[in-house]
């Protein structure tokens, strides 16, 4: 069976006991800070979903660089699915709270080291919650498994890549912060305030049916919206965020649309804005 890369919850809920499906919580959260998503996963879950952190299973320590939320070492991804029991043969269903905007970060890992069975669930646990489903509080284990990784270094844009992306027509620079930081109105987190020179405003908000319903929008229309930010078939894309996790739901959104193999610059924002050196660029041009 061909599972597709977004599914619906009656799809997952028809198949909550499938031992070849693995549901992760990827629920996270940057600014809420008397919130957590391991807490959240606490007082309910989708049943039979594991917890995945955005912080120690999704990435390494902010000291190994770049940005502060660096791709986790293949040897420390590969721990974290072996303890979650996803081997060679699980498809994961992952799925968050904010239209897969963190969810979207196992996906793109899981992808980037070799295991292509991974989908986003639409909605995520919002619309799990509004349909009526039940939730859980026990946490599930499963038996250990083996996962090997495989990096594909070709999905990464480095910052010295995107800079000779930034004046090359043949490529599209996607930021995608809210609109405020793009124009430099506030910047809560990183150095500087702004964004990087070139780069076209694409805001996660704009993937979604609405700010109510955290579904995806069609194919077609997200393939309108992307084409209208610039995006083509021949051109390199590259998407960023602040620090490499919700840029993920960008790609995501791409592929949904037709445009594959966009690429994520890894360090983000948090990283281009670190060097003082950097160029930079403020209001709402690109």
């Amino acid at each position: 069976m061909t599972i597709p890369n977004l599914v619906s919850t009656a799809w997952l809920a028809a198949r909550l006991i499938d031992p070849g499906i693995r549901i992760a919580d990827v629920r996270w959260y940057l600014f809420e800070k008397d919130k957590t998503g391991r807490a959240e996963y606490a007082r309910g879950h989708i049943p039979g979903a594991i917890y995945l952190d955005i912080d120690t299973d999704l990435a390494s320590p902010r000291e190994q660089g770049p940005g502060r939320h660096p791709l986790p070492r293949a040897e420390h991804f590969a721990e974290a699915m072996a303890r979650a029991g996803i081997g060679a043969q699980t498809h994961v269903i992952a799925y968050d709270d904010r239209g897969g905007a963190t969810a979207a970060r196992l996906w793109w890992l899981l992808r980037y080291f070799g295991h292509a069975a991974a989908s986003l669930l639409d909605g995520g646990i919002t619309t799990w919650l509004a349909e009526g489903r039940a939730l859980q509080t026990d946490a599930p284990t499963f038996p250990r498994s083996n996962f090997v990784p495989r990096a594909r270094p070709e999905m990464i844009g480095d910052r010295d890549a995107v800079e000779k992306m930034r004046t090359d027509p043949r490529a599209l620079i996607l930021d995608s912060r809210v609109a405020e930081r793009y124009t430099g109105k506030i910047e809560p987190i990183d150095p500087r305030a702004g964004h990087i020179p070139g780069a076209i405003n694409a805001p996660l908000a704009g993937n979604l049916r609405a700010p109510d319903d955290f579904r995806f929008r069609d194919a077609a229309k997200l393939r309108a919206r992307f084409e209208s930010l610039g995006a083509r078939a021949e051109k390199q894309i590259v998407a960023y965020c602040g620090s490499g996790v919700n840029a993920c739901q960008n790609i995501f959104a791409l592929e949904l649309a037709g445009f594959a193999n966009a690429q994520l610059y890894e360090g983000s924002w948090s990283d281009w804005s670190s060097d003082p050196n950097a160029p930079l660029a403020v209001g709402e041009e690109p």
